[in-house]
């Protein structure tokens, strides 16, 4: 499976420093960082002081060029349903009111998390240490942002939507739930889909999960008893 991939430039920088986004369109000699014309789905995440920054570091041409290009996609395509279809693990972000970032991770056998639709994504939420922190903050935010990885492969994809519960729903609950799953599902979360991007490799440590560690080495050692017991019928 195969996704475009855009490498950011730059190394680490103090980035907290006050910018001006016109000063640094004449520095750098590119034109407007942001043509309120056009609205393109990477804006949710490239603000004018996210592209005033781009421009300083030097990698703002290449983000106008996707934008103006195929951009940032809007609907769950077939190559990231299947990659969902294989995670057993995300990262959930949301924030409250104040701004105040959390994140999660929520996990469960592959395939937990679901595509419902072409923009919209969703997982049973099991009972868990009852602090209820994403649950509270999507109350007064309903913006999110999930993060799944693929460590064995080196790969990730950013989502961001909107995030919603849904209790008390018994079919969804059910529809939602692993089978065989021992867990016990309080609500069902739904995340629609706003824009989705791959990033590069870069920087990711490869991992095995014990599960396919297991898998490779039991066929391993299928493969050296066969090998042995021919070796005892030559001996023969």
């Amino acid at each position: 499976m195969r996704f475009r991939t855009v490498s950011e430039n730059g190394g680490n920088r103090d980035l907290s420093v006050t910018f001006n986004r016109r000063s640094a369109d004449r520095a750098v000699g590119y034109p407007p960082l942001m043509d309120t014309s056009h609205v393109y789905p990477s804006d949710v995440a490239f603000t004018d002081s996210v592209k005033a920054q781009q421009a300083r570091m030097g990698s703002r041409r290449a983000y106008a060029h996707m934008e103006q290009g195929s951009g940032w996609q809007t609907r769950i395509t077939p190559e990231l349903e299947e990659f969902i279809a294989a995670r057993n693990s995300m990262y959930l972000a949301t924030s409250n009111a104040a701004g105040q970032p959390y994140i999660q991770h929520r996990g469960g056998p592959p395939g937990f998390l679901r595509v419902l639709d072409e923009q919209t994504i969703g997982f049973a939420d099991f009972a868990g240490n009852k602090q209820y922190i994403t649950l509270g903050n999507i109350q007064e935010n309903i913006k999110a942002h999930v993060f799944l990885m693929d460590y064995a492969h080196r790969r990730r994809i950013k989502i961001w939507g909107e995030l919603s519960a849904v209790e008390g729903d018994a079919a969804l609950n059910a529809r939602l739930k692993p089978e065989g799953y021992k867990a016990r599902v309080e609500r069902v979360m739904l995340i629609k889909v706003t824009a989705w991007d791959v990033n590069c490799p870069q920087h990711i440590p490869q991992k095995i999960d014990a599960d396919d560690v297991s898998k490779a080495l039991a066929t391993r050692d299928a493969r050296i008893a066969e090998l042995e017991a021919e070796l005892e019928k030559l001996r023969g």
